[in-house]
């Protein structure tokens, strides 16, 4: 958290707190960071991870130990972007991108975002129908309504505190993985010795995997917490909220390191889980979020299938407000409107009209007839093509000292984001080339 000089309010000071204290905001900072991990896990990433577990079994769990150091230093940077110039992502594009550049990213964003709503949605639904039996229509109506009021009438101190404690309901995946038991040293094998994909379907799904893991929302998302997070603590102007302290920076990166690890954690037991059950069992179609958590009960018993079924609603909860919410900055920024989730509806109409147009759109996505599933891992797919771009456009903001106030990214840091980026366009090539 900011630490003031009584002398110059507003101003942030370079005196660091004593211990007790830097504890005591250590423990406050844990937020942001650990949000945009959780929600890393939502509806989309667990589809994905049921996908690749169901046809795969444990082949690619070793993706996870590689895609936590990568999630981690994009987040880091994307945060550190946010923090040092005061501003969101698309703010500081501005600065230094062609306008129609900007509007092809941020368009992208809201019809990736959108599609992910819609499924996000459809996915909540039909897993609280499986638990109630009631219509999944019903619940895609109920599901929307309930986040859109939250997120339109609550504070964004209030929203950060409701988005903390869902993120426990992850916990629901572990768990499960070890209710429904595996060879462990296969696993270990699997996790430690990369076995690389052969076909082009398997590209796909390391395609699939890298674009929900190292998502394009969750970066516009990450920097713009940042940005409410200085302005709930009083900061309300660009020149006050510009430059960080090194403490502020340390508490952030463990903030974000602590939630890139808990989110490729739980992405590692949604494919150990479903390995272990589908796959080994011959079950290696799933259509949607219900079957695959069906397909769990007969295998792993009604406890297991209940959690994964749980985690699937809790976690939508957690990550639709921050897809709608990242296109939304991303938009108002761009185009100078009002924002921020600090703000009543009067006072920022076109940034929350946006959000709200965003969830209705994926309420009618649900009433034509997608497939959520399928809706869910190509729209991954399309996030996994478009970071690499994104990618290469954040490096160039986070290595700019004049846009990032003479505190650019770590050289250890922009290594790891740009062989993230050369990464990421090589899975991509390999899909199509394949």
């Amino acid at each position: 958290m900011p630490h003031y000089d009584s002398n110059m309010p507003g101003k942030k000071s370079l005196v660091s707190p004593p211990p007790s204290r830097w504890i005591r905001s250590l423990l406050r900072s844990i937020g942001p960071g650990v949000i945009t991990g959780a929600a890393d896990d939502d509806p989309s990433g667990i589809a994905t991870y049921s996908v690749v577990g169901a046809q795969l079994g444990t082949k690619l769990l070793w993706t996870a130990l590689i895609t936590w150091p990568m999630m981690a230093a994009v987040q880091m940077m994307c945060a550190r972007i946010g923090k040092v110039t005061g501003q969101g992502l698309a703010g500081n594009f501005k600065q230094r991108f062609p306008r129609w550049l900007l509007f092809i990213f941020v368009i992208t964003l809201l019809i990736a975002n959108t599609i992910n709503i819609g499924a996000d949605l459809a996915g909540m639904a039909d897993a609280a129908s499986m638990l109630t039996r009631i219509n999944s229509h019903w619940f895609v109506v109920l599901f929307a309504l309930l986040i859109s009021w939250a997120t339109v009438r609550l504070h964004y101190s209030q929203i950060a505190k409701v988005l903390k404690w869902l993120v426990l309901v992850l916990f629901a995946y572990p768990i499960t993985a070890f209710v429904v038991g595996a060879n462990w040293g296969q696993v270990l094998r699997n996790t430690l010795v990369p076995s690389m994909p052969h076909s082009r379907d398997e590209w796909a799904m390391l395609v699939a995997i890298l674009g929900t893991t190292i998502s394009p929302y969750l970066f516009f998302w990450q920097a713009s917490e940042e940005v409410e997070e200085e302005k709930s603590s009083g900061q309300n102007t660009l020149a006050q909220r510009r430059g960080a302290t090194p403490k502020e920076l340390q508490l952030r990166n463990i903030d974000v390191g602590v939630g890139a690890f808990f989110s490729n954690i739980v992405m590692f037991f949604i494919i150990l889980t479903t390995a272990v059950t589908l796959n080994r069992h011959g079950i290696i179609k799933i259509d949607t979020s219900r079957q695959a958590a069906e397909a769990l009960r007969p295998f792993a018993g009604n406890f297991a299938a209940t959690l994964f079924t749980l985690g699937i609603v809790g976690v939508g909860f957690l990550a639709i407000p921050t897809l709608a919410g990242s296109a939304a900055y991303a938009f108002a920024e761009t185009l100078g409107w009002r924002q921020g989730l600090n703000k009543k509806l009067r006072q920022a109409r076109w940034f929350y009209a946006l959000i709200l147009i965003s969830t209705s759109l994926g309420v009618g996505l649900d009433f034509i007839g997608i497939n959520p599933v399928k809706a869910l891992y190509w729209t991954a797919v399309i996030n996994g093509l478009l970071a690499p771009f994104l990618l290469v456009a954040i490096l160039m903001i986070a290595s700019d000292k004049k846009i990032m106030q003479g505190q650019p990214s770590s050289r250890i840091g922009r290594i790891v984001v740009a062989a993230t980026t050369i990464a990421m366009f090589a899975a991509g090539v390999a899909m199509f080339i394949v």
